[in-house]
């Protein structure tokens, strides 16, 4: 059973951290082809980016990371391991996500999973665009209402 983690710069151990950038890596540049915009930008280094990840085993199934830029999170870089797939995992650490950061959080998704999103309350905030030659939109979830 995969479990859930995440963790700053500061706390994280650098062979996950080499782990999730492998998984990264193998998403983002061999399957979906992208070299126009380089996968490694520097922002993992940023003393406030949290990385999420699930781990099974030792092995990092699936990822993603929360920029915080004030005064909204830009959540990004999602991506889980092909034979992982389907379990639910992203949707999990999603859900992690919002637990720790009740505040709102913006995303550029691809614009094929809009209506994923859109499951955990994520919306559309603009018109489509090309980024890295994929099609992806800007979307954003607003904080939950605490009471």
């Amino acid at each position: 059973m995969p479990t859930l983690h995440h963790a700053t710069l500061d706390r994280i151990d650098p062979a996950t951290l080499y782990r999730i950038m492998v998984l990264r890596t193998d998403v983002f540049v061999f399957e979906q082809g992208i070299v126009s915009e380089p996968e490694l930008d520097g922002r993992d280094l940023e003393p406030t980016t949290t990385q999420f990840w699930a781990e099974e085993d030792g092995e990092v199934l699936a990822t993603l990371r929360v920029l915080a830029d004030e005064p909204t999170l830009h959540l990004g870089r999602v991506a889980t391991a092909a034979p992982a797939r389907g379990r639910g995992l992203a949707g999990q650490l999603l859900e992690a996500v919002f637990e720790a950061f009740p505040a709102p959080i913006e995303i550029s998704a691809q614009a094929y999973l809009e209506n994923w999103y859109g499951r955990y309350g994520f919306r559309r905030t603009g018109e489509n665009y090309l980024e890295a030659g994929i099609d992806h939109l800007p979307m954003r979830r607003s904080a939950p209402v605490r009471g």
